[in-house]
């Protein structure tokens, strides 16, 4: 496929990006140089995948959030949206950073419990935030455990993967070792 400028500059931003530092737990290319996973969705509307990149990086790399609890709230989000790509790729970041298989495996069944609060606050709001509309305070779980900077961390980093995980059920796009 022909790459129009803007299409390649979100290409080169994600590849040559912070996406591309550092270990690399699952490939962001295959073997034919496509990308993988939403990133190709990305490229080919690149005035909504240019920011839409740019804020995966920020929550990726950019938040307040302990690896643990960034991954923690990915794969419940993952999980809640039965995203395969997410959870393949997520699992082996996780894996990466000290997720035990026990905890992956909950994460993954829905069955995840920490004694750590803030890491069962973080689960328990990305579920309810991907789960049911939260629209009042009200409706806010463990509000006296996170901090505002938090909520509002784990609320668009839920929303980013859910945004995520609907254009790639949309499009069919799996984890790959799941595609046929």
């Amino acid at each position: 496929m022909t790459l129009t400028p803007q299409q390649r500059a979100v290409y080169q931003a994600i590849v040559h990006g912070q996406r591309s530092t550092g270990p690399q737990h699952f490939p962001l290319l295959d073997a034919q140089g496509h990308l993988q996973g939403p990133f190709g969705l990305m490229v080919e509307v690149p005035d909504i995948g240019g920011p839409l990149q740019e804020l995966g990086a920020a929550l990726r790399y950019h938040t307040a959030l302990t690896a643990r609890e960034r991954e923690i709230a990915i794969l419940t989000v993952a999980r809640c949206t039965a995203s395969d790509f997410e959870r393949y790729a997520h699992e082996a970041v996780g894996r990466a950073i000290g997720l035990t298989d026990t905890e992956l495996t909950a994460l993954r069944e829905g069955t995840f419990t920490t004694p750590d609060p803030r890491e069962q606050a973080i689960a328990t709001l990305s579920a309810q935030l991907t789960t049911h509309p939260l629209t009042t305070p009200a409706d806010l779980p463990a509000t006296d455990i996170l901090d505002r900077a938090s909520v509002i961390e784990v609320t668009t980093l839920a929303g980013y993967y859910r945004t995520l995980s609907q254009l790639m059920g949309i499009f069919g796009i799996g984890a790959p070792e799941l595609r046929d």
